[in-house]
C-alpha cells in the first residue's frame, strides 16, 4: 500500500500542507481533490520524494521515501503536472531513454517502449519531436513514461489535462484497467473524473483533509440527494404544488423554473423512501398532469466540494 504519514510542508512561514495522513491499498483509485492552492501538487511531490517534507513521511510498498528513496521510487510511476518532457527528443527516443534509466536493455527495452506507445495511443507520432506535439499529446507522452516500467504504485497529477473528450475517455479506461493490480493516487480538479474513475476521494483545503469517503457517500451529503426532480408540460404551478403536497411523506415542493411550455420542480421526501417517486407519479397521473421527466437525484459532488472547502 501507499501510506502517507502526517506529511507537512512549510515554505517559509507559510504552511502549505498540514499533517496529511491516509493510505491507499492495491486495487484502489484514490481521487485527490482540492481548490487551487490547497496543497495537492505539493503533497504528490512529497509522496514521490521530489520535494522533502517539513514533517512526516510516506511509505511506498514498505519503503520509506526518506530512508529508502531509491527503493521507494523504483516502485512508483509519477506523472507530474504540466507534463515536463524533453522537447528536442522524439517521442520514441524519449521513452527509450526513460526505459534505459529504469534499467531495461536489449529486446525487453524495445518491447516495453513499443507496447507503451500503443497503449498510450502515440502510434503515428512516435518519430516526431516532442516540441511539435499538441498539449494533449505531450500529456500522453508523460503518462507513457509513468507506466513504462509497469509500476506497482501510480501517482498521477492531472492525467487528463489538455486531452479532448475522446482521449479523456481512453485514459480513464486505461487507469481503470490498471487499477486491479496497482494502488493509484489521481489528483484532479475535474469532479466528473472522480465519479467516473475513483473508488475513493480525499478532499483537502488549506493543506488539511476535510473529507475522505467514496464518491457515492460524498454525494449523499448533497442537499438534493434523494429529491425527486420532475418536469411537466404546460402545467398550472399552484395545482401541481397542491397535488404534490397531497402525497404522503412529501416534506417540501420547490418550483425551479417556469416557461411557456414547461414547469420544472423538485420535491423533497421526508426520508429516502424508494417508493416516493412512484407515489408521486401515481398522484400526478391521477390529476392528468403530463409528465415529461421524473427522476430521483443522486446528489451533486460539486455542491459537496464547495461546502467542505468553503465552510
Amino acid at each position: 500500500m501507499i501510506e502517507v504519514k502526517h506529511l507537512s510542508k512549510f515554505f517559509g512561514p507559510h504552511k502549505a500542507v498540514d499533517r496529511i495522513a491516509f493510505t491507499v491499498q492495491k486495487g484502489e483509485i484514490l481521487g485527490f481533490l482540492g481548490p487551487n492552492g490547497a496543497g495537492k501538487s505539493t503533497t504528490m511531490r512529497m509522496i514521490t520524494g521530489f520535494v522533502p517534507p517539513s514533517g512526516g513521511t510516506a511509505v511506498i510498498g514498505g519503503h520509506d521515501i526518506l530512508r529508502e528513496p531509491v527503493a521507494a521510487r523504483k516502485k512508483i510511476g509519477y506523472l507530474p503536472e504540466n507534463a515536463p518532457v524533453y522537447p528536442d527528443m522524439t517521442v520514441y527516443a524519449y521513452l527509450d531513454f526513460c526505459a534505459q534509466i529504469r534499467g531495461f536493455s536489449g529486446s525487453d527495452r524495445k518491447r516495453r517502449v513499443t507496447e507503451t506507445i500503443e497503449k498510450c495511443f502515440l502510434s503515428g507520432v512516435e518519430h516526431q519531436t516532442v516540441s511539435t506535439l499538441s498539449k494533449g499529446f505531450k500529456q500522453r507522452v508523460c503518462f507513457a513514461q509513468s507506466i513504462l516500467h509497469d509500476p506497482e504504485y501510480l501517482i498521477l497529477d492531472e492525467p487528463t489535462d489538455g486531452l479532448d473528450p475522446n482521449q479523456k475517455h481512453e485514459v480513464r479506461l486505461m487507469i481503470r484497467k490498471m487499477s486491479a493490480e496497482k494502488a493509484i493516487i489521481l489528483s484532479t480538479h475535474i469532479l466528473d473524473e472522480v465519479e467516473a474513475v475513483c473508488s475513493r476521494a480525499v478532499i483537502i483545503t488549506k493543506g488539511a483533509i476535510v473529507a475522505d469517503d467514496t464518491p457515492e457517500n460524498l454525494k449523499a451529503r448533497s442537499t438534493i440527494h434523494g429529491a425527486i426532480s420532475v418536469t411537466l408540460a404546460d402545467a398550472d404551478a399552484d395545482a401541481f404544488i397542491a397535488c404534490a403536497r397531497s402525497v404522503p411523506g412529501i416534506r417540501e415542493v420547490a418550483v425551479i423554473e417556469r416557461t411557456d411550455g414547461a414547469l420544472k420542480a423538485r420535491i423533497y421526501p421526508e426520508s429516502a423512501d424508494p417508493l416516493a417517486a412512484e407515489h408521486l407519479m401515481t398522484a400526478l397521473s391521477a390529476k392528468r398532469f403530463e409528465v415529461k421527466s421524473l427522476f430521483v437525484e443522486q446528489g451533486r459532488l460539486d455542491e459537496v466540494f464547495r461546502a467542505v472547502t468553503t465552510s
